[in-house]
């Protein structure tokens, strides 16, 4: 699963890299975590949107929205068929915004959190899907989920599933709203190469989602190699 990673580059770097016609301001995120807002970019007929949702989806039909705390990954391999995420799967795909992720090894009763990056990106796009909630008051509610895959190479050695990771040159067509066949994108749902990615011990202090500091992402150890 997928469940804290970080988002610390400008405002300038986003729009540059995903062609926003406008630079957002956001702040440097070292320890996102469940059901706070995230950002992510969707795409009209027109332009390339940069949007906050709550991260973790609330299907449309839902009663409660306390749903959406477990709906913070979605499994790529049956999102096309899982009534809280096909509708989303069809129409309303988006980027996630991300520098990093961290994930953890259980190695006998502890759990060590790793920082995993991609190599050559400073800044990348999980796959994810939105929807939006209508309260009994008339009250909306935009949120998001991060589609997860099978691991890699690197990743296997931490844990059993990855995040979706988008390469640059197929973010166009995963954000395309007029492709609404799942069967135009499902192959983008592959794990990242694991050649391109590294990852590192980093401290406990990760486990707590109070800890939004830098001091998340440090290494455990100075001079230690940034992979396995």
């Amino acid at each position: 699963m997928c469940g804290r990673y970080t988002q610390t580059k400008s405002g300038e770097a986003i729009a540059h890299t995903f062609n926003l016609s406008t630079s957002p301001d956001p702040q440097p995120r070292y320890n996102i975590a469940p059901t706070q807002p995230i950002s992510a970019i969707t795409q009209t007929k027109e332009d390339r949107e940069y949007r906050i949702f709550q991260w973790g989806l609330i299907p449309s039909w839902s009663k409660d929205p306390k749903i959406g705390s477990r709906m913070i990954n979605a499994r790529s391999e049956t999102v096309a068929e899982k009534p809280s995420f096909r509708a989303a799967f069809k129409r309303r795909r988006c980027l996630v915004l991300a520098d990093g992720f961290y994930e953890w090894q259980r190695t006998g009763g502890k759990k060590q959190p790793y920082y995993v990056q991609v190599k050559d990106q400073e800044i990348f796009g999980f796959a994810g899907l939105w929807e939006t909630w209508e309260s009994g008051d008339g009250s909306h509610l935009e949120s998001c989920t991060i589609l997860t895959t099978e691991p890699n190479g690197l990743m296997e050695t931490i844990h059993n599933r990855m995040p979706v990771i988008l390469h640059p040159e197929d973010l166009d067509l995963w954000l395309d709203p007029s492709l609404q066949d799942g069967r135009h994108v499902q192959h983008l749902l592959r794990p990242y190469e694991d050649e391109a990615m590294a990852a590192y011990a980093v401290s406990t202090v990760v486990n707590n989602p109070r800890n939004e500091r830098a001091e998340c992402v440090e290494a455990m150890e100075e001079g230690m190699s940034d992979e396995l």
